[in-house]
């Protein structure tokens, strides 16, 4: 049982990872890191980019306790999942798995913040920070809402973990701010390299993830839905 936690655990934190390096996340982690880097004092960038990180956490979360347990809480459904969980996330991660190949494009418009807001909250100081992870976590595009409704959100689900899942994603979700942010308090140059890496790194992990998950829901579609295996 420890073992399959463990797995949920680093599966929520690759989930949040990946995110993070996708196109529009890590234009938001970009943007974070401009606010971030304002401040010019080494522990002032370290605090703010701790406080971005718990801003994001505290969005993902919110939004985990609400859905997870909405739908816990409700007897037939939650039945209905608990027996039917293996079938479902067959044809789920197969749908995941073809957004991250982007082979289905969806159109999905998230909470997107305004520059003039974004100055707002910059005026706001550390508070800021907090409010700049949750709103650019509430900012979903195609990826980062595939990863997180449609593998983060059953994951929680199926360990009964709307909150501790999230949070581990929410942290894999800032990684790059973090990083960047002690990368900042060393040298500048180094922060304009590792993001020219981060783009390149991003295709294949997101192809090769991709192509995992298609694999993983065809086995659970053949295993639970079909009983060929």
């Amino acid at each position: 049982m420890e073992a399959s936690i463990l797995s949920g655990f680093m599966l929520a934190l690759w989930f949040g990872i990946l995110t993070s390096i996708s196109p529009c996340p890590l234009a938001t982690n970009i943007a974070a890191i401009s606010f971030i880097s304002k401040k010019i004092n080494t522990p002032k960038i370290l605090l703010s980019g701790f406080l971005y990180t718990c801003g994001r956490m505290l969005a993902y979360v919110g939004v985990s306790v609400l859905l997870v347990s909405a739908i816990l809480s409700i007897p037939d459904i939650s039945n209905i999942l608990q027996k039917y969980m293996n079938k479902i996330l067959g044809p789920l991660l197969i749908i995941v798995g073809l957004i991250l190949l982007e082979i289905i494009k969806i159109n999905f418009k998230g909470f997107n913040a305004g520059e003039k807001f974004q100055k707002n909250i910059e005026k706001m100081g550390y508070v800021g920070a907090i409010f700049l992870g949750i709103i650019f976590a509430l900012s979903f595009c195609p990826v980062s809402a595939g990863l997180f409704f449609g593998s983060l959100i059953p994951l929680a689900v199926k360990y009964k973990s709307s909150i501790l899942l999230p949070l581990i994603y929410g942290i894999g979700t800032a990684l790059p701010v973090l990083i960047f942010s002690v990368f900042i308090s060393i040298s500048s140059q180094l922060v304009g390299k590792a993001f020219n890496k981060l783009t390149s790194i991003e295709i294949w992990a997101r192809k090769i993830t991709g192509a995992i998950f298609i694999a993983v829901g065809f086995y659970y579609c053949l295993a639970h839905i079909f009983k060929v295996i």
